[in-house]
């Protein structure tokens, strides 16, 4: 996969996360109950946090550094998400869009001048990209999904 192929798939990716939350109301972004009591709305800060971890990572990777382990710094993967969630968890629905939108496109921007190296085989750099990013994105667009068919019975 060369940079034109993953950026493609990113932005495949990103296109379907927000189409999955495309047309909800305000209210709705904000009613509890997508995923555990977590909204529309904490699933897109949750987003926008992971997002925001790989453009802290992904510098320290291509570097040949790695970046802290989440068991060391906050006591696992589960706990640094209930922090970052309650960190953002009182932001106003627009504050957590602008972020949303903001950090992606650093993003695109980030991964559109790396090496084209970095993109050839399955490289440190592209597995942390495909966790934080095109393999997450989907996962939290089904979770959406499924609520709305559920719950709004669309």
């Amino acid at each position: 996969m060369d940079r034109q192929q993953l950026l493609s798939k990113l932005d495949r990716a990103w296109a379907d996360f927000e189409q999955s939350f495309a047309e909800l109301t305000d209210g709705q972004m904000l009613e509890p109950g997508v995923v555990g009591d977590w909204s529309v709305k904490d699933i897109l800060a949750h987003v926008t946090t992971w997002e925001e971890e790989a453009l802290k990572s992904l510098p320290l990777i291509l570097e040949g550094r790695k970046p802290p382990k989440y068991s060391d710094l906050y006591g696992g993967i589960d706990a640094f998400n209930a922090q970052e969630s309650e960190k953002k968890h009182g932001l106003p629905l627009a504050e957590i869009l602008s972020r949303l939108e903001t950090t992606h496109g650093w993003l695109v921007t980030f991964v559109e001048g790396v090496a084209e190296s970095q993109f050839a085989g399955e490289s440190p750099f592209r597995h942390r990209l495909r966790l934080d990013t095109y393999s997450h994105y989907p996962l939290h667009a089904r979770m959406i999904r499924e609520w709305r068919a559920k719950a709004l019975g669309r």
